[in-house]
């Protein structure tokens, strides 16, 4: 009853149109004043929380996807994959995407994942006659790989929220991310191939080929810094974003050139924007988080499904539902920090790995970054693209079908995201 009731006073306040973090702040300082509880536990939670070093990770992957959106360096990529493989069948597609994951391996952020890409491949994929429904959908999910790829900022989060290793987090999504990739890709290929109308190019010149790759490798070699630096244990995930946003910055002014000065000043003000946000949401969580661990919510919550679902496929299947009716109304971040504290110790109480579980539910959260009302990436192609947000929709749903695969696959064969963290 209690659960219902807590829900209830949320959706009321979200539906009444205070923000998420101000609607589960308040919430969560109710339940401690209305149980009896000291509101300095409120203060107390915030500071608790934002006093972590692992969140310095936000702001720094923060600038320095900006810096690298501001700097060109998406179109300095999307071009040199487009000579390598503009030629095949789809291959503006292909190269879409391995552009996304590239990307997505340096920023760890999906919103920009989108918006850097996709102001280059959506012109260019139209103009060369791809179906736009498809274009659309492509770019908003190929960006959600901005989240899967790591290193990711609902990862840290998440590692943050659970006091898991956030690199075993980043080496279980490598895994998943290959293979969602993989599906992406062929998906594409045969989509073009037989529907897309797409029109055929000669292949790119060796010439041309090695001009644009040598122009992008330090861009990939910054992305190879960066994983190969937190994966050999050389510095941690906060000291890669700063490592990070250093070279990215060193990058666009120093050797490319193409960062101006009010480029600069506008990817400081639109990180310092967005990472303000996330810390009130964060901070707002925390309150929640602590009122209902002291109202025992997640307990009950594990004890109900240990008495009414016997079966671990049960489970995993109405986590699915929960999260994907979650995602409907509640944005990447909220998610994952209202729903890993009250599902976490269910799911571990059916024998779930924490890991695993992270990496099931950033899989969860990039369909919600994709279905509307308020799906990001729908919202970044629809205002790139200058269309309607029904038309980015439309073309999502094949997309969002290979991810609930993906999480099925992961089901059924867990080692796909733990076998790289623990068995490699």
């Amino acid at each position: 009853m209690t659960v219902i009731m807590v829900l209830g006073v949320m959706f009321a306040l979200l539906l009444a149109g205070l923000p998420v973090a101000f609607s589960l702040g308040v919430l969560g300082l109710g339940m401690l004043v209305i149980g009896g509880f000291s509101p300095l536990m409120a203060p107390q939670a915030i500071l608790s929380t934002l006093d972590g070093f692992i969140l310095l990770a936000v702001p720094l992957f923060l600038l320095m996807s900006n810096i690298l959106l501001r700097g060109g360096c998406g179109k300095d990529l999307f071009s040199a994959v487009q000579a390598w493989v503009g030629h095949w069948p789809g291959g503006l597609a292909v190269a879409t995407i391995v552009s996304c994951g590239i990307f997505a391996a340096i920023s760890g952020v999906s919103v920009a994942t989108a918006a850097t890409i996709g102001v280059v491949a959506i012109p260019e994929m139209i103009k060369r006659g791809y179906n736009k429904n498809f274009v659309y959908g492509l770019l908003a999910a190929g960006g959600t790989l901005g989240i899967l790829i790591p290193p990711s900022l609902p990862m840290i989060v998440y590692g943050f929220v659970t006091e898991e290793s956030v690199i075993s987090l980043f080496l279980a999504g490598i895994g998943p991310g290959i293979f969602l990739i993989s599906l992406f890709i062929i998906f594409s290929i045969i989509y073009s191939k037989f529907f897309g109308g797409y029109k055929p190019v000669p292949a790119a010149s060796w010439e041309d080929r090695k001009k644009h790759s040598i122009k992008v490798l330090p861009t990939i070699m910054l992305a190879v810094l960066i994983l190969g630096g937190i994966y050999t244990g050389v510095f941690t995930p906060t000291e890669a974003a700063a490592v990070g946003f250093s070279l990215a910055l060193f990058l666009t002014t120093i050797l490319l050139r193409s960062l101006t000065f009010d480029d600069f000043k506008k990817a400081l003000f639109e990180s310092m924007v967005t990472t303000a946000a996330i810390l009130v949401i964060i901070a707002g969580a925390k309150i929640f988080g602590k009122a209902i661990a002291l109202y025992r919510i997640p307990q009950d919550i594990s004890m109900f499904i240990e008495a009414t679902i016997q079966s671990k496929a049960i489970f995993m299947i109405t986590v699915c539902l929960i999260l994907v009716a979650m995602g409907l109304v509640f944005e990447t971040l909220s998610m994952v920090l209202i729903m890993v504290p009250v599902l976490l110790p269910a799911a571990m109480s059916m024998g779930v790995d924490p890991i695993w579980f992270g990496i099931f539910m950033v899989i969860m959260v990039e369909c919600a970054l994709i279905t509307p009302p308020v799906g990001l990436n729908l919202y970044v192609i629809q205002s790139v693209a200058k269309t309607q947000l029904g038309e980015v929709a439309k073309g999502v749903i094949p997309f969002l079908i290979m991810m609930i695969f993906t999480v099925f696959i992961m089901y059924i064969w867990p080692d796909l995201a733990l076998f790289i963290p623990f068995k490699l």
